[in-house]
């Protein structure tokens, strides 16, 4: 395949700000439209933005969502503190609306889910998260109009500045640091980067990937690590 045109969710989060700028820098990236809630502060002659308050409602923008290769949707949220049917709302929900919608205005595109590591693809399991992240990944995996793709990464390093916006994973970050850069070399079935992940998701939309569900060591192999 040759350039691609990619939609990308959640480019304000940690992962989504590391692949909006693999997007930004390969020449195999065409354009990128970025839709979210708030703007990513960027500008660059292949980005484009939709700032939209309710992403569960594309209403009205059918035209804008067509002729497009693929999404990456990085969008997502830690489900500690949450019950159960809030994290569903913002996890499964929301991603099968985004899908659907995108199924219908560009068929046949590439769908790029970003999941973890521990999913439960039975989701049956006892970990809440992983049971409604194992029920998204079915339910997209069987959803008729888009090629879907499975990312479970596992610990992901930022870089290039980029930061987590999670207390939590920031202070874990900070303990870690350093080890990082080791941990990638010792054990690169369990920990990536940011910029990895990028790299995997554009040569997925290029029609690189072997298997649907990639873990860590899939997504590193697919990124020329």
């Amino acid at each position: 395949m040759g350039s691609v045109k990619v939609i990308l969710f959640g480019a304000t989060g940690m992962v989504g700000r590391g692949v909006l700028r693999e997007c930004l820098r390969d020449a195999a990236v065409e354009s990128v439209l970025v839709i979210g809630r708030s703007t990513v502060g960027v500008t660059h002659p292949k980005l484009r933005e939709i700032v939209r308050a309710d992403l569960t409602d594309l209403g009205g923008l059918e035209r804008e969502l067509s002729g497009y290769d693929a999404c990456f949707f990085c969008l997502g949220v830690s489900s500690a503190g949450m019950k159960e049917a809030a994290y569903r709302e913002v996890t499964y929900d929301l991603t099968l609306s985004v899908a659907r919608t995108l199924a219908a205005s560009s068929p046949g595109l590439t769908f790029c889910y970003v999941s973890g590591q521990g999913t439960d693809s039975s989701a049956r399991g006892r970990l809440m998260w992983a049971r409604v992240k194992g029920e998204t990944e079915n339910a997209l995996l069987a959803l008729d109009g888009v090629d879907a793709y499975m990312f479970r990464p596992g610990l992901i390093q930022p870089l290039h500045g980029i930061t987590s916006k999670t207390r939590v994973y920031r202070m874990v970050y900070a303990a870690t640091g350093r080890l990082l850069p080791l941990l990638r070399k010792l054990a690169p079935r369990w920990v990536t980067t940011t910029e990895q992940v990028g790299l995997a998701m554009i040569a997925v939309a290029r029609g690189e990937a072997g298997v649907r569900v990639l873990e860590t060591e899939e997504i590193n192999r697919l990124a020329g690590a």
